[in-house]
């Protein structure tokens, strides 16, 4: 019987041989292009602003591009005026930043945007990609790698639709970019529309205080030529010591944004947590720059627009009392996430410092603060401004 039978059985395991290497042959070649897919980055550019733009859709107060292509001159007419009052306030010309503005929809905003995150999340994916997906991991490590960037993804374009409802105007400028091109001013006109009226301030003079802001910023950077490189130089060196201690940091990471998520913590926020003791200088550096940065605009944009923009102290103070509001438990998680909690902050830390140089100093003290990297406030000195005026301005 055992002799009958070992043809059948030959064959069978012949068959069985062939049909587990063609098996395996095919999970070999899956394997491969499942990791070269997931090799392609940890975000899908095009699927999260699609995603984002998705999520606007029901976004009130939507205008057509018929409405939004309306306001173009409104906006063009309102720099017209407020440039040259900013320029002598400031004691410089700002050439050509009238023509560099433009209004978008907040579907604009994220195609704005989107590159420049792109931008900087390519100068560490290699690093954290190495990480999540070492060279021949196969179809396992390949699977969880294309299932981090499908999360990663989503969760990019929550983001930026969520930021996109309340930006109200940017200075668009690539820091990191290699060209050392002028930023653009973009005016989110649906978002200003919708705090217009929630605030109950007319139209027209919320927006000339708005773009009071936005071109104050581009004043301190294209006025001062050596802001830029200073930043920019800042932030590659903790895009590299970033992606160079990447090793256990998705975990990590993981862990920290759920404590932010829960609103845990000991007062440092939970990007600071995942740095190294260089990583949080330069973070912190930086932190200090931006606060100067937003917290001039704001005076500025209160102090000239006392001449512009009829009854400023009203809109001014409803403005700065609507940033005070408590949010809703979703809307202080993606803030803590995003980083946009730090940005409030910097607006109030920055004002208070700005105001306190102006009253001590006056005019000279202002202009000693853009006199290049050694008057730049150093940390503690935004909370402290006399530490600033007696180191910066004894001699």
């Amino acid at each position: 019987m055992t002799r009958e039978r070992r043809p059948r059985d030959d064959r069978v395991w012949q068959a069985g041989f062939l049909v587990g290497s063609a098996l395996g042959v095919a999970a070999t070649i899956v394997g491969r292009r499942m990791e070269q897919s997931a090799r392609r980055g940890l975000v899908d550019w095009p699927v999260a602003e699609r995603f984002a733009v998705g999520r606007l859709r029901g976004a009130p107060g939507a205008l057509s591009r018929t409405q939004l292509a309306a306001t173009e001159p409104l906006y063009a007419e309102t720099m017209a005026r407020i440039v040259p009052r900013l320029s002598e306030a400031l004691g410089t010309e700002l050439p050509g930043v009238v023509g560099r503005s433009g209004v978008v929809d907040r579907a604009g905003w994220v195609r704005a945007n989107s590159a420049a995150f792109a931008a900087m999340i390519g100068r560490i994916e290699g690093a954290l990609l190495d990480q999540i997906l070492p060279p021949g991991g196969g179809i396992g490590q390949a699977s969880v790698a294309l299932a981090n960037r499908w999360i990663a993804t989503r969760q990019i374009g929550l983001m930026l639709g969520f930021m996109a409802t309340r930006v109200l105007g940017q200075y668009d400028l690539a820091l990191l970019s290699a060209e050392t091109t002028p930023g653009r001013l973009l005016f989110v006109e649906e978002n200003i529309r919708q705090v217009a009226g929630s605030l109950g301030v007319p139209l027209s003079a919320f927006r000339t205080w708005i773009a009071l802001h936005e071109t104050t910023h581009a004043f301190e950077f294209e006025a001062h030529p050596w802001l830029r490189p200073y930043l920019a130089e800042r932030l590659e060196r903790q895009l590299a010591a970033f992606s160079a201690g990447t090793k256990g940091l998705p975990r990590e990471m993981a862990r920290r944004i759920g404590r932010a998520l829960r609103g845990e913590g000991d007062g440092e926020h939970w990007m600071e947590r995942l740095m190294s003791d260089e990583q949080r200088r330069l973070f912190r550096e930086t932190q200090a720059v931006m606060s100067l940065l937003e917290g001039f605009s704001d005076y500025i944009m209160d102090e000239v627009g006392r001449d512009l923009v009829p009854d400023v102290e009203r809109i001014s103070d409803r403005f700065h009392a609507r940033r005070e509001q408590r949010k809703s438990g979703f809307e202080r998680a993606i803030m803590r996430l995003t980083g946009m909690d730090m940005k409030l902050e910097q607006y109030k830390k920055g004002e208070r410092f700005v105001a306190a140089i102006a009253a001590a100093g006056g005019p000279v003290a202002l202009e000693r603060l853009w006199a290049g990297p050694d008057s730049l406030p150093r940390e503690g000195e935004i909370d402290a401004p006399g530490r600033w005026l007696a180191r910066v301005m004894a001699g």
